[in-house]
């Protein structure tokens, strides 16, 4: 169901995308970000990148959209595409504290991840990085994610980056509409009635694959898919499983992407979401042996998947994402065992998702109630209500395919590309994977007053990779360089 467009630079507010502005609360921050370490280059100074993104914008309309609420509620927020922006509310310079290490950077992060983006302006920031130690420059990206799902932002990377040249590359024409214009309350009014008259044409039919959707769903989880869990029924309380504070922090670590497929090789039947859905898993045993805490049944897990049909043309922004729940089998103690567990749980989860239809909670997105569903989720977050009962799931883990060969921005290039989405209220630790040529680069994020440590829940990765390696546990270390397609979900 697409926007209603109105003017070329005047768009409705998709139900998905605005879900994610309700979902917003003073503690709930429903921004993603990206971090982009970029090498040394005599092109690569403050003054070049603000100028080099100021034209780069001109490709990225999402940048430059900015939201106008409906008065009264009455249909979904409308999209303003701006004819420019002001750089000095979304371009800042940062000096890395301490010694310029990573994990002096991961600090900063979880500062800049701690602070709600302003709804008056277009929805980002990027904070440029200096002080590394090594001269490399990183770059923080912080965009609401109502502007753009995983897949829109990999659009929006190729967009503002450059594959095998370090050239500085010419500014790009104006090949988006914008405007100056901001619509009036009557206007506002006006629009929204009609928008949501036209609207209510599409319900029976949605209604009707609602009900098939959910009766194929049934009829596969009693035959095959029983070990499938429920949200929020099946998930065990945890400490990092509550209300959120305003508080991030954010650690990284990067694995070889040839290392993970030679590993997954040995596994008949796995995907890489398998092995990144294991991998999680023996990262929160052992963090969890650590912190004394020994859950009954096993943690789980929330998958964003994709939605866009194959072969669909790249998009710049919005969102056409589905949740899938799963099972992270910490209850296994055996890693080969649980990551078989994963692999079967995980397949029959994505069995019942298509019989739902990938695309229904994007449909249904549509018939948000925009005067009511705000109102309940501030109540909700300023009752702490999330600490009231189970989480409906343990952890967010999303896998997204990132670029496949070296690339360079303004002329400097782009040695490690880091991408985290946001917090649910309940859920303190979202686990995001994005490929980079030949890396696998996880980026966690978590509420600090739930989950304090997150840099060492990061450091458990190379062990919960070692743990799987059957050759190395026989001695037979061979490496078997496989192509590195990377068969991930978008989230």
């Amino acid at each position: 169901m697409s926007a209603t467009r109105v003017h070329p630079a005047i768009e409705r507010m998709e139900g998905m995308d605005a879900g994610f502005l309700y979902l917003e609360t003073p503690t709930v921050h429903m921004h993603t970000l990206k971090i982009a370490i970029l090498e040394p280059s005599e092109h690569l100074t403050f003054d070049s990148f603000v100028t080099g993104t100021l034209a780069r914008l001109k490709r990225l309309p999402p940048m430059r959209r900015r939201v106008v609420m409906t008065p009264f509620g009455l249909n979904h927020p409308m999209w303003v595409t701006q004819r420019r922006i002001d750089p000095q509310r979304h371009l800042h310079r940062q000096r890395i504290p301490g010694g310029g290490t990573m994990r002096d950077l991961e600090v900063l992060i979880g500062q800049i991840a701690s602070t709600q983006l302003d709804r008056r302006f277009p929805l980002w920031e990027l904070h440029y990085c200096e002080g590394l130690t090594d001269g490399r420059v990183a770059v923080v990206g912080k965009m609401h994610h109502a502007l753009a799902d995983g897949s829109a932002a990999n659009a929006l990377l190729g967009n503002v980056t450059d594959v095998r040249s370090a050239a500085v590359p010419p500014a790009p024409d104006e090949v988006y509409e914008s405007t100056d214009r901001v619509p009036g309350r009557p206007w506002l009014v006006r629009r929204a009635l009609v928008d949501a008259t036209m609207q209510v044409f599409s319900l029976p039919a949605l209604l009707k694959r609602t009900a098939l959707g959910l009766w194929a769903a049934g009829r596969y989880r009693r035959a095959h898919g029983r070990e499938v869990p429920m949200p929020v029924l099946d998930a065990p309380r945890t400490s990092f499983n509550g209300s959120l504070t305003a508080k991030r922090n954010f650690a990284t670590v990067t694995l070889p992407f040839a290392e993970v497929r030679r590993i997954r090789s040995q596994h008949e039947g796995v995907t890489i979401n398998d092995m990144v859905l294991a991998l999680v898993s023996g990262v929160l045993r052992r963090w969890l042996a650590a912190h004394d805490e020994h859950p009954s049944r096993s943690l789980t897990a929330g998958v964003p998947v994709g939605a866009d049909q194959r072969g669909a043309a790249p998009r710049l922004g919005g969102n056409r994402v589905s949740n899938m729940f799963t099972t992270l089998a910490t209850d296994i103690d055996d890693p080969v065992e649980r990551l078989r567990h994963i692999s079967r749980t995980s397949s029959s989860a994505k069995q019942i998702q298509q019989r739902m239809g990938v695309e229904l909670m994007s449909d249904w997105g549509q018939f948000i109630p925009p005067s009511v569903f705000p109102v309940l989720v501030r109540a909700y977050s300023r009752a702490k209500a999330a600490s009231w009962h189970p989480a409906a799931f343990n952890a967010t883990v999303s896998n997204v395919p990132g670029p496949r060969e070296p690339v360079s921005v303004g002329g400097a290039r782009l040695s490690d590309m880091f991408s985290v989405g946001p917090l649910a209220d309940g859920i303190g630790l979202n686990v995001t994977v994005w490929s980079y040529v030949t890396k696998l680069n996880f980026s966690l994020l978590a509420c600090a007053d739930l989950l304090p440590d997150v840099e060492v829940l990061a450091s458990y990765f190379p062990a919960a990779l070692a743990e799987l390696d059957l050759e190395a546990a026989t001695g037979d270390c061979t490496n078997d360089e496989d192509d590195l397609d990377a068969d991930g979900a978008t989230g």
